[in-house]
């Protein structure tokens, strides 16, 4: 089930937008880079934890001035298009 809960500004999209894609190309990535390549893969470790808590502490601080309705068993998703936000329930 999708539902609309709400929209964000175009700025506010760009923000998850720019956070959606590097978390996007790190992961994939991660798929290339050997352990062996010890700096290589520090960095990406590190890199990928950083931008997944910024990617979440996006999430928290829109819900959280948006007052988005939220599921224990949902998520939210963006359409990057319209900046509309939706929960998906499972």
């Amino acid at each position: 089930m999708k539902k609309l809960v709400g929209t964000v500004t175009i700025e506010e999209k760009k923000q998850i937008l720019s956070l959606f894609e590097r978390r996007n190309a790190l992961m994939e990535l991660a798929k290339i880079i050997s352990v062996d390549n010890n700096d290589m893969y520090e960095k990406l470790v590190r890199d990928l934890g950083e931008t997944g808590t910024k990617f979440q502490g996006w999430w928290d601080r829109m819900a959280q001035k948006y007052q988005w309705e939220s599921s224990v068993n949902g998520n939210w998703e963006i359409d990057f298009d319209t900046c509309k936000i939706y929960l998906v329930s499972k």
